[in-house]
């Protein structure tokens, strides 16, 4: 019940904030500042003349307001998306404003509205939970999170002034912070008061999306581990040509076909190209198992394992092999890209929407990696923590013989000197990245 309670306080503070933020201007803000400053010194009347200043600072603000009530002007707009953005880097897109008046209209703003990006209450009661157990018991400070909940970062947009019965195009740069879907509910068209302290509002109802992919880092060229393994039936959609000469079919003849593969009887019967299609049988394919049972770590390490699977998934489709993303929501999910059977941007939009797991165990993530360790050429690992129950299914993967390559992910200052355990004699397979120095583990690898 306190914690419900202390999450109601939460959406109350952060709703006043929030409007209080749009519809105030940085003067605004001040005057704001000023009536409570002056408030609280100015009830003896009689030993200061702070009263005096309240009353003006009050008057002022009074006067701004009403002024917002006299703001009528009618506008149409569109805005015009690109399909995928990126966390960490700039969002760009066009808005298209019609102003409907036979006024000219200047001095404008425009806001954009998202969808309220706080959490429900049982996230943000497990999220509480999680952070007390990850609390060292004599750290009193709790680090504070830079991009907190909000999904992206806009700025008002001033607007040059509209002719009447006039279009106009404005480019929109935001800052996306999160990955996911980024959804917008509406354009908000704002005008300050003469004093420039309020801001007079129309919102225009617009409700779009785009879906923001997970931040990449570089990789330095890696040799993962495995080789090709005979695949019982291939894969009957890859469009490369593996090494088997296990005759298919005969079909016309496609651009970038090698000529050792016409048939040339065919050909002369027909008159035209026909080739000689075979059944790919043997190549490489890895498991990319990304670890979403989060227990007591925080939300930026998960962030960042997520990061780091998309890195893997846009190299190793450079590399020309299979490769198998592997995780436990809702369900256990198994998703192949590569050699003609998906491209890298379908698996990053389903890194994307990755979400933590807590309705299932660590297990079901080991018994969906063994539905596939036949066909499979070696594993590369993300894991949230280092725990027995990883080192076992490490040792079990290991015992059967699949290569492996095992990522730890940590918190910014706890790597330390963790114990490989079973890739003790296999060091070269084993790393540690802690959140904030990605980037700087992923180069040494």
């Amino acid at each position: 019940m306190i914690r419900r309670l202390v999450y109601r306080g939460y959406r109350l503070v952060a709703a006043v904030a929030y409007r209080v933020s749009r519809r105030f201007t940085k003067a605004g803000l001040s005057v704001l500042a000023g009536l409570a400053v002056t408030a609280g010194l100015g009830f003896d009347t009689e030993q200061t003349m702070s009263y005096q200043v309240f009353s003006l600072l009050l008057a002022l603000l009074l006067v701004a307001i009403v002024f917002t009530f006299f703001f009528r002007v009618r506008m149409a707009a569109s805005r015009i998306l690109p399909r995928f953005g990126t966390a960490g880097c700039p969002l760009r897109y066009r808005v298209v404003l019609k102003n409907n008046t036979a006024k000219a209209q200047s001095g404008l703003v425009l806001l954009e509205n998202l969808a309220d990006p706080r959490p429900t209450c049982e996230d943000f009661i497990a999220e509480q939970l999680a952070e007390e157990q990850r609390l060292k018991s004599l750290r009193l400070v709790r680090k504070a999170r830079s991009n907190g909940v909000r999904m992206a970062q806009v700025k008002e947009q001033p607007l040059s002034q509209l002719p009447p019965r006039h279009e106009a195009e404005v480019q929109i740069e935001m800052m996306p912070l999160k990955r996911g879907a980024l959804r917008f509910t509406g354009l908000t068209i704002a005008r300050p008061d003469p004093f420039g302290l309020c801001k007079a509002f129309i919102t225009l109802p617009m409700a779009q999306s785009v879906l923001i992919l997970p931040k990449r880092y570089p990789l330095p060229p890696i040799a993962l581990p495995g080789t090709r393994k005979y695949q019982p039936g291939g894969v009957a959609m890859a469009s490369a040509v593996g090494e088997s000469e296990e005759f298919i079919s005969l079909r016309e003849y496609r651009q970038g076909d090698p000529l050792r593969h016409i048939h040339w009887k065919s050909w002369a019967k027909v008159g035209r190209p026909i080739v000689k299609e075979y059944q790919d049988e043997f190549f490489v394919r890895h498991a990319l198992v990304l670890d979403t049972f989060l227990e007591a770590g925080s939300r930026e390490v998960f962030e960042e394992a997520v990061s780091v699977a998309a890195s893997f998934a846009c190299t190793v489709q450079t590399q020309e092999s299979l490769l198998d993303l592997m995780f436990v929501g809702v369900e256990a999910f198994c998703f192949t890209a590569g050699r003609g059977l998906a491209h890298t941007d379908q698996m990053l939009e389903i890194l994307a929407s990755v979400r933590v797991c807590r309705e299932k165990q660590f297990n079901s993530l080991l018994r969906l990696v063994l539905e596939h360790v036949a066909a499979l050429s070696g594993c590369i690992c993300i894991f949230l923590s280092w725990d027995a129950q990883r080192k076992k299914f490490v040792e079990y993967l290991k015992m059967i013989g699949v290569p492996l390559l095992v990522l730890i992910m940590t918190e910014e200052g706890a790597a330390g000197a963790l114990d490989p355990g079973p890739l003790r004699d296999q060091p070269e397979c084993f790393h540690v990245l802690e959140a904030g120095k990605v980037e700087e583990g992923l180069a040494s690898l």
